[in-house]
């Protein structure tokens, strides 16, 4: 009856056991990936305060300055979120510890309980007298068999619990120190946090001053914006001409019609094209140090709200003289170099299109083959505001992809 119960006993908290290991693991787990998303924001908002600080000038418009904290105000929203997240997640996790403790104590003290009975037992009928007593008094040999394996059984359960309330007390101690553990990164959390909203709460001041000396002339900064807007339009329509006269010439030579949607692609194309496909989400940036600034689609102005920025692909601030790099293998299709000197390569990878916009200069030629990480040329630094950045958009059969769903982490 006793070794059922025990054998029960020892089941159920074998279970309970996995149980919390299970559950540890798959919180640790998320705890690592919130912990690393956590650390790639700070060193985000870090690489973006350098790359700003480097070609910072006196004379910067409010627009960009604003535009400046516009985006570090929502990468540190982004950090206090996932904080936050870290933070209930170790308050779940600090929880659970306490619970699993509790029980390990509880089964602790049932062990020490059964282990202190054992012990008197033993020590009233320790004698070797009595225990040669009780296998004598046996009715038959095998009564005496029976009798002998049970003071042995009974010798090993005693070392057998000994050895569990020692495995027990050394796993409560861990647990203890985990616990303490725990602690200390949730307040270091908190603290950190703290430090994140009162910065956030500066820049935000900052921007309301901003947007105050902005809106005393709000319809001069609109202009801006919009003739900004038409420009980057402009270019934009051109580069997709480039691309849709491609396209035709590809279905002429093919024998097809021009008016085809599509790419006619030789035998090598199309294995081009499927190894483009197959790298989705893989690719490398066209830069080595690089954020984005302003992503794929339509936005609202941060100046002005009811004016739309559009973008057809993504703007990345990078370093002053940064080299652009090829994506992926393919052919320079053209280099476009318009009037104000927003210089533009264009690469084709089947029927696939990455364009590389605002270098300063070019160092591959049309037609040349270039590979994966192959220099391009360098980026233009803008002489007013000392921003360099690149404008970077991917196109297939003439309608333009959202890059972040092509380059790896973007």
């Amino acid at each position: 009856m006793i070794a059922f119960k025990n054998t029960n006993l020892k089941q159920f908290f074998t279970i309970l056991l996995l149980f919390c290991v299970f559950f540890g693991y798959s919180q640790s787990a998320k705890q690592l990936e919130l912990e690393n998303r956590r650390q790639e924001i700070k060193r985000e908002i870090q690489q973006y305060e350098s790359m700003v600080s480097q070609g910072r000038k006196d004379e910067r418009s409010l627009i960009s300055i604003l535009e400046d904290l516009n985006y570090k105000a929502t990468v540190r929203r982004n950090l206090i979120s996932i904080t936050n997240q870290q933070a209930n997640l170790l308050t779940r996790e600090i929880n659970n510890n306490q619970k699993t403790i509790t029980k390990l104590r509880d089964r602790l003290t049932l062990l020490k309980e059964e282990y202190a009975a054992m012990i008197v037992k033993s020590y009233k009928s320790k004698s070797e007298q009595s225990k040669v007593m009780f296998l004598l008094s046996s009715s038959n040999f095998q009564q005496a068999y029976k009798r002998l394996q049970y003071i042995k059984q009974y010798a090993d359960y005693q070392k057998k619990q000994g050895e569990e309330i020692k495995a027990k007390t050394i796993e409560l101690q861990a647990l203890n120190q985990n616990l303490l553990k725990q602690k200390q990164d949730k307040e270091v959390l908190i603290k950190e946090n703290r430090l994140a909203k009162d910065k956030l709460e500066q820049e935000l001041k900052q921007q309301e001053v901003l947007v105050a000396s902005i809106k005393k002339d709000l319809n001069k900064y609109t202009s801006q914006i919009k003739v900004k807007q038409q420009e980057i339009d402009k270019i934009d329509k051109q580069i997709a001409k480039i691309i849709r006269d491609a396209m035709a010439a590809s279905n002429v030579k093919a024998g097809k019609s021009k008016s085809s949607k599509t790419f006619a692609l030789t035998p090598e194309d199309r294995k081009l094209a499927a190894s483009f496909t197959a790298n989705k989400g893989k690719l490398p940036w066209p830069v080595k140090h690089g954020l984005v600034k302003v992503r794929y689609g339509i936005q609202k102005s941060p100046i002005d709200r009811t004016v739309p920025i559009k973008s057809n692909g993504v703007r990345i601030v990078t370093n002053k003289g940064e080299k652009v790099r090829a994506v992926f293998d393919g052919i320079v299709h053209s280099i476009f170099i318009p009037k104000n000197g927003n210089n533009a390569v264009l690469i084709q990878h089947g029927n696939y299109f990455t364009v590389y916009k605002n270098l300063s200069k070019i160092d591959v030629k049309k037609g040349q083959r270039v590979s994966t990480n192959q220099e391009l040329g360098e980026v233009l630094t803008n002489k007013a505001s000392g921003e360099a950045m690149l404008q970077f958009s991917i196109f297939k059969n003439g309608d333009t992809q959202n890059p972040a769903h092509w380059i790896n982490k973007m």
